[in-house]
């Protein structure tokens, strides 16, 4: 008779199976390594001037565009739900080439801030210091013959983050990818007596096609050129892990990995060699992916959105930007009931 060396003691019987550890669902719940709750989360929100109703953004389903006011009550509503923090993008009326709209004190951010911490103090909000949605060529800082103009947009972003913690923003997060943005703008909140503002910076932000439906949301695709000369390129590893580290350098309190997914292993190599808090931005693109084949019925978008969520946090993302944020806190909530 054959033997079967998993049996045998004399064979192998002794050998671990790991089966064992996966019987009921109450076991693997005890015996799982990685715990990613809506507690960890950022939620973004797109505003924009005016008083206009909220608008569907058609790439991203389930998703809108507010004016500011609406805006703010859709951050409070995502807070009393569970979700700690939000993440505030804008757009302007009026776009010019230095996109000035980005500091005015009447824009929709500075708005919607005031409203956030005059309703929801304790809400932690973010705000994207970039200038794409604001310049009429759609480049993140000054575009001029074919190039940006980085220590010119320096300028500007300083001004822009100054605005928007003189408004109530707990945290600014450069995302323009210009040379020594952090320490820019950790000078000038310092000078303007704002020590205490935190800054995240979009430290390894790829070039990537993922960021489509986000610009369609934001009105800034570049109407020339691309972002591929200030924008990481998505094939270099150690390039994005020396951005990083210059971030840090520069007083950056966390550093950002953009998007998630392509870059779990960036993320994982600067959880292993920096200790400051890392963030992971799950982009407009990974979004619409799992909406879309959720839509044609090819996965299950919750099953798939929360394994993805959980799998940028194994790879080291302490916080993840995510635009299920509000999802998950609400799919939590259902587990409870």
């Amino acid at each position: 008779m054959a033997v079967d060396p998993l049996t045998d003691p004399e064979r192998g019987g002794s050998f671990p199976r790991l089966h064992r550890l996966r019987r009921s669902a109450r076991m693997r719940e005890w015996l799982a390594e990685t715990r990613f709750d809506s507690g960890r989360t950022v939620y973004p929100i797109f505003v924009r001037p005016g008083t206009a109703p909220r608008e569907k953004l058609e790439s991203m389903p389930g998703l809108f565009r507010y004016s500011a006011e609406d805006g703010a009550r859709h951050a409070g509503e995502a807070f009393e739900a569970g979700v700690p923090a939000v993440l505030l993008f804008g757009q302007s009326g009026h776009k010019d080439a230095r996109g000035r709209g980005a500091y005015s004190p009447d824009s929709a951010v500075t708005k919607c801030l005031r409203t956030i911490k005059q309703n929801w103090p304790s809400l932690v909000v973010l705000t994207d210091v970039c200038l794409c949605a604001y310049t009429d060529h759609g480049h993140c800082g000054v575009w001029s013959h074919g190039a940006v103009d980085n220590d010119a947009t320096l300028e500007i972003l300083q001004k822009v983050a100054v605005a928007h913690v003189r408004a109530g923003a707990d945290f600014v997060a450069p995302s323009a990818m210009m040379d020594h943005q952090v320490g820019h703008l950790r000078s000038a909140l310092d000078r303007a007596g704002f020590p205490g503002a935190g800054i995240l910076g979009y430290s390894a932000k790829f070039a990537s096609s993922f960021y489509g439906p986000f610009r369609e949301a934001e009105g800034s695709a570049p109407t020339e050129g691309d972002r591929r000369g200030y924008q990481l390129d998505s094939r270099n590893g150690r390039e994005a892990l020396r951005e990083i580290e210059l971030d840090i350098a520069e007083g950056a309190d966390m550093v950002m990995v953009k998007p998630a997914l392509p870059s779990l292993d960036v993320i994982a190599r600067a959880r292993d060699r920096y200790h400051v808090p890392i963030a992971a931005y799950q982009v407009s693109g990974e979004y619409a992916m799992i909406k879309a084949a959720a839509d044609r019925g090819w996965l299950d978008a919750r099953a798939a959105a929360v394994e993805s969520l959980a799998a940028i946090h194994r790879a080291g993302a302490d916080v993840i930007v995510t635009y299920f944020a509000l999802a998950l806190a609400r799919w939590e909530q259902e587990l409870h009931e």
